[in-house]
């Protein structure tokens, strides 16, 4: 059996390793196609993968393992679980792989694509546009096939012409934006609040107008400091839920 290939990484120093090779993995896995293999590398092979040393590549696996993606077997290797639920906390630690790991793994419908006026909560965004190129998709659950979110990106223009809009079918923006667009990401702000479902989010995701739902907002920069992308995602309330890391500097204080 092959084993199965994951996403290369380039890794950030700032963060903990074993964190950022773990959301990596997990993007790969959440993204994989139905006929590719269940079987991982070993962590040797893996640990080489990621440049870095076997330990930090356990620890990446027991994480991945706690969560259910994987299981472990002495001596038969380690296997993708196939019936994984996407579900799950998400955990941030402010890195570019977490937000794609958040945005993967569910079967995406593209709903539609073309050029649109900014819109006006948008504007501060995209100075000196009149318009963006807009996506709009939804996703459904793995197993269950409902719909458990629905996107709308507002791209700027001159990106949005190297995009392949049938690449938002397989792939999460934030991935088709810095490996398939070749945008090189310097930062994304999150915003993550409780709103009420509107009439297209209630039939979309197939809840009661007006329950509770969580909103993000995403923001993209690229290295100049200019938006790319402002990702809205509405996530059914039932279904998601954020948690957030903060990690103490090594002499025990906490940044606010």
């Amino acid at each position: 059996m092959t084993a199965f290939a994951p996403d290369s990484l380039v890794l950030n120093r700032k963060l903990p390793l074993w964190y950022q090779v773990s959301q990596s993995l997990r993007a790969s896995i959440l993204g994989r196609r139905p006929e590719d293999p269940l079987r991982l590398p070993t962590e040797e092979r893996l640990a080489e993968h990621y440049g870095v040393s076997v330990l930090t590549m356990r620890q990446a696996l027991k994480e991945l393992e706690e969560e259910g993606l994987i299981s472990r077997h002495r001596r038969r290797g380690t296997f993708i679980q196939p019936g994984t639920r996407r579900g799950a906390p998400r955990r941030l630690l402010g890195s570019i792989d977490a937000v794609v790991a958040q945005q993967s793994g569910e079967r995406t419908t593209v709903l539609g694509h073309g050029p649109a006026p900014v819109p006006g909560e948008l504007a501060e965004h995209f100075p000196g546009y009149d318009e963006v190129v807009t996506y709009r998709r939804l996703r459904h659950d793995g197993e269950s096939d409902e719909p458990v979110n629905w996107a709308e990106n507002a791209v700027r223009p001159d990106v949005a012409a190297g995009l392949d809009v049938t690449d938002l079918e397989r792939w999460p923006m934030t991935k088709v934006l810095r490996d398939a667009v070749g945008i090189r990401i310097s930062r994304i702000t999150d915003t993550v609040e409780a709103r009420l479902a509107d009439p297209v989010t209630a039939e979309l995701l197939g809840v009661p107008l007006l329950s509770p739902i969580l909103h993000y907002t995403g923001v993209t920069y690229d290295e100049g400091g200019r938006v790319v992308d402002v990702a809205r995602i509405r996530y059914r309330g039932d279904r998601f839920s954020f948690s957030v890391t903060v990690e103490a500097d090594p002499g025990g204080s906490v940044g606010a």
